[in-house]
């Protein structure tokens, strides 16, 4: 049989290893970030009408601009954030974070181009940027795995990227940013400056969101998506926020009618139901503190989080810690640092089902 090593692909991809974390049936599956309370029964029905209404005009290429959909979430950026003040016009939508990520390194990176982040953060950024022709940069985040304006600073006027990416809360270690970090990034970045906030909404009180700093910054991006909060990690739709001008510089190599019909219309849908689908958001805030401090009650090291999710460590064998819990039917993320795992904010069962584990387990 012909293997991959038979097919005349890309030299810079040969040895990789496709991304994606481990879909196992299992009774507890806390290793993606996703929101654990499915849609009502309202919502199922009303995403239901919603498909049946566009699936009479499936012959019919979708609105390739998605304008009403992106109507739908510049009003609910200006809800999140208040004075934001954004317009369908500086709001861009595409399935998922990761293709809006995509679609900015085309736009902005390339053959000859640098993009820098600072890991441990999310692992798609580097993977995306090398795929994209891009060189990446990786400048470290700090013992805390927080990030002070001088050291941020320092890296990107030493480098001179064409693309920032900030990631807060930061995955996978939950850690928020402090916005004179971003506000420093951007007053010395040559580029663009991409800020992720794909946990925003997990948020703690007082942390405020990098939208705020659009008005005065037109190479500011802000990346958001629909698969955490909004608990439609199925229907596949991230976003951002940024100058107008940044939208037409997507539209050189957006693919046509990239969003479906039926993406647009569930993802609508969800936008008129945002208030139920947002309504567990406070819960799984406070089971995340929760959870963060019995860890730390354990005799754990925790990571500060503002996400729905808890770095936790340290451990000599994690590798032999991830298995023991998964074979208590309990799956978490082996990723980030080493000696450290990452466990998903879910339901109290779910929660008590973790924590029998990790003690048994060690």
């Amino acid at each position: 049989m012909t293997s991959l090593n038979d097919l005349p692909i890309r030299d810079d991809l040969r040895g990789r290893e496709p991304y994606g974390a481990p879909q196992l049936d299992v009774p507890y599956a806390l290793n993606t970030n996703e929101n654990p309370y499915p849609p009502s029964e309202a919502l199922v029905k009303a995403i239901g009408e919603a498909v049946r209404d566009v699936a009479g005009s499936l012959n019919r290429y979708p609105d390739r601009d998605a304008v009403a959909l992106r109507s739908d979430l510049a009003a609910f950026l200006n809800r999140d954030t208040p004075g934001a003040g954004l317009s369908w016009r500086q709001v861009w939508a595409a399935n998922g974070s990761n293709e809006i990520i995509q679609q900015i390194l085309q736009a902005f990176g390339g053959a000859g181009r640098t993009a820098l982040g600072f890991e441990p953060s999310y692992s798609m950024h580097p993977i995306i940027t090398s795929v994209s022709g891009t060189a990446w940069i990786n400048a470290h985040r700090d013992e805390d795995f927080g990030l002070e304006a001088e050291r941020a600073v320092a890296a990107v006027e030493e480098h001179r990227p064409d693309v920032v990416f900030l990631t807060s809360p930061n995955n996978p270690t939950g850690t928020a940013l402090p916005f004179s970090t971003i506000e420093a990034v951007l007053s010395v970045t040559p580029g663009m400056v991409v800020v992720d906030e794909a946990y925003a909404e997990f948020r703690r009180a007082g942390v405020p969101s990098a939208l705020t700093l659009l008005p005065r910054n037109p190479r500011l991006i802000v990346t958001r998506t629909m698969s955490k909060a909004f608990a439609m990690a199925g229907t596949r739709l991230g976003y951002l926020a940024a100058d107008p001008a940044v939208i037409d510089a997507l539209l050189l190599v957006r693919l046509p009618y990239h969003l479906s019909a039926v993406t647009q219309a569930v993802a609508r849908t969800a936008m008129a139901h945002g208030a139920e689908l947002l309504g567990s958001v406070d819960a799984l805030r406070v089971a995340r503190d929760d959870l963060v401090a019995w860890l730390r009650a354990e005799g754990h090291q925790v990571a500060d989080s503002d996400a729905n999710f808890v770095l936790f460590g340290r451990f000599a064998d994690r590798r032999r810690v991830w298995q023991s819990m998964l074979d208590r039917g309990v799956l978490i993320r082996e990723v980030g640092p080493p000696e450290w795992l990452r466990v998903s904010v879910g339901t109290p069962e779910e929660m008590a089902a973790f924590r029998t584990a990790l003690k048994e387990s060690l």
